[in-house]
């Protein structure tokens, strides 16, 4: 290969930004030159490295741009200390079957048995599959809807919610909501209806939705939308918190009971 050709296929690997290519493509062929390896063997090994690595920094960007508090994986979640937790349900979740039927997952359970956790590890999946994916409170939700109206940019804004094909509105009712975000909270979900997916996390049961939404009609208006297509998940156990406190608690005993006898 001449000088001259080898910075002509530097310039425009460059040029068209085949990052990886341009990164690997010296070592390579000085292998592939060795084992007098076949220029489409060449060229498919070269193109199928480019596309994984555009393929994995899409999918770390979907990821960091999802706005998820923290990473937490299904792999991370403890099924043993919350066996109330189906396994088998969330692995089948985990294949994203319900986001391409754009169906809803509802967790409901006490604060603390990992509801948040289960929601983020789905939605890390399904950013990590390039799936455009968002996480919110359900307060700052509703914060921004309110804004949004205020400003006569409720439509605006209504359309942005709506676009993400996975959305996630974590802590439906540990605040409550007046009137008018309730309101604002159903014109988003039949936005939403049919043609996307939601997760959504509560410590209520649905029967306490009336007082969470501040009107039975609206809260029965939202459920009908949010279960007409979805699994609903139910968390009953000890929080992972007071786990954690009581083992500290416990590791704190124990070392002082050995101090005191020695």
């Amino acid at each position: 290969m001449s000088n001259v050709a080898y910075e002509r296929i530097k310039n425009n690997l460059e040029k068209l930004k085949l990052t990886k290519i341009n990164e690997i493509i010296d070592n390579y062929l000085e292998i592939a030159l060795k084992e007098e390896t076949n220029i489409v063997d060449i060229l498919d090994y070269l193109l199928d490295q480019e596309t994984k690595f555009k393929d994995t920094r899409a999918s770390e960007i979907q990821v960091n741009v999802a706005g998820f508090p923290y990473r937490k994986t299904l792999e991370d979640f403890e099924f043993e200390f919350q066996p109330s937790v189906d396994k088998r349900l969330v692995e089948e979740l985990s294949t994203l079957r319900f986001v391409h039927n754009a169906e809803n997952v509802v967790f409901l359970g006490p604060p603390g048995v990992g509801k948040t956790h289960l929601a983020i590890g789905l939605g890390i999946t399904a950013a990590k599959n390039r799936h455009l994916t968002y996480y919110i409170s359900c307060q700052d939700l509703i914060s921004e809807l309110n804004k949004a109206h205020f400003e006569n940019q409720l439509q605006k804004k209504l359309k942005h919610y709506a676009k993400y094909k996975l959305l996630i509105i974590d802590e439906i009712g540990y605040l409550p909501m007046d009137i008018q975000g309730a309101n604002l909270f159903f014109q988003l979900i039949a936005k939403r209806y049919e043609k996307c997916s939601t997760i959504f996390t509560s410590n209520k049961s649905f029967s306490q939705w009336g007082e969470v939404f501040s009107d039975n009609t609206i809260a029965a208006a939202i459920l009908d939308r949010i279960l007409h297509h979805a699994t609903v998940v139910n968390i009953k156990g000890e929080s992972y918190r007071l786990k954690d406190r009581k083992e500290y608690m416990s590791s704190r005993k124990e070392i002082t009971n050995t101090l005191l006898n020695k």
